[in-house]
């Protein structure tokens, strides 16, 4: 199991060198591809700790997002407050909400958690579309960054601010390393395995999910305070559903409860999203049947499907390989719990 993660590790490695190595040469316009990469890898990571690892599949995480994103604009823009203190107060705000809702969906599973989740997320976008004190369906505008002119940092600078995004994201990637490696990873990957021995070992099943849905919300707001602040402008669309599924197909497509899969996601499904719309109108059609292909291939993403393919090089055994398919991350969840 270990070269397993070594192998994630590795990938991640390589993801952040190829997006450093892009840096050095993009423009304008790739800048922002990179600013964009960056939140939705921290927000694609913050799903997969729910879903890859606890197995609470959410359609509701956009809300999430965007109220992160809201609050840190009702705290800069209109209540004048400086943006580090914003960042802080809306990723707790956020955690706090997350950590109620938690308590309520995680009384159920499956189709119906999803479901609730779903339900939860449009009403929080129907609330920020109908509320003209935040723009309504207009939007929020003025939204200022982070002032670390005091280093001698002026992120107001575009390429600036995308290599700061990119080190926070890549700072987010090692302290969700650090914490699916503790034992309290390892009861997490045991609730996506199985939740009813987990429960039989005397665990608090519910406990475990509500508070991992609480910290995966807290740092899908953080991402939403970052986005608020590269976009500089915030709509209600951020909060939508469809912000969810794409958000859930990044971390399909990479590669569920892997971590590194997700950032992967995000840069190949945001890359194949501006690439593909200069080429066709069809993009969303190639789109879809790109990620068809990768799902059929029972690989768990392209993580999966790079991990088979290392795994025939060294000419490893079949079993390696299944075992590269599979979520890990840390010590067996039974082992954790005694």
């Amino acid at each position: 199991m270990a070269h397993v993660l070594q192998f994630r590790h590795a990938l991640a490695l390589v993801a952040l060198a190829a997006l450093l190595i892009f840096w050095t040469q993009a423009g304008y316009f790739g800048m922002e591809i990179l600013a964009e990469i960056a939140v939705f890898a921290i927000l694609a990571m913050s799903l997969d700790l729910a879903a890859g690892y606890a197995g609470l599949v959410s359609l509701g995480h956009a809300a999430l997002f965007g109220f992160g994103a809201y609050m840190f604009a009702l705290f800069t823009v209109l209540w004048g407050w400086p943006a580090s203190l914003a960042v802080v107060l809306a990723t707790l705000a956020t955690g706090a909400i997350a950590l109620i809702v938690g308590a309520v969906v995680t009384r159920v599973q499956g189709v119906f958690f999803i479901v609730i989740t779903l339900a939860i997320g449009e009403m929080g976008y129907e609330f920020f579309f109908k509320n003209r004190a935040l723009g309504g369906d207009d939007g929020l505008s003025g939204i200022s960054r982070l002032d670390l002119s005091a280093i001698g940092v002026d992120l107001n600078d575009p390429g600036i601010f995308a290599l700061f995004l990119i080190v926070v994201a890549a700072i987010t990637y090692l302290l969700l390393v650090r914490l699916l490696a503790s034992p309290y990873g390892a009861v997490l990957t045991g609730l996506h395995d199985n939740p009813g021995r987990m429960r039989a070992l005397g665990l608090p099943v519910r406990t475990y999910q509500t508070s991992i849905f609480a910290f995966s919300g807290a740092l899908a707001g953080f991402a939403g305070t970052l986005s608020a602040q590269h976009t500089q402008f915030i709509t209600p669309n951020l909060l939508h559903w469809t912000t969810s599924g794409e958000v859930l197909v990044m971390v399909i497509l990479g590669g569920l409860g892997t971590l590194v899969g997700p950032v992967i996601g995000a840069v190949v499904l945001t890359l194949l999203r501006h690439e593909l719309s200069n080429v066709t109108d069809y993009w969303g059609f190639w789109l879809g049947f790109f990620l068809i292909l990768i799902v059929l291939g029972g690989k768990n993403g392209i993580v999966g499907w790079l991990a088979a393919g290392w795994n025939a090089l060294r000419g490893a055994r079949p079993d390696d390989d299944q075992a590269a398919d599979e979520p890990a991350e840390g010590e067996e969840a039974s082992d954790a719990a005694r």
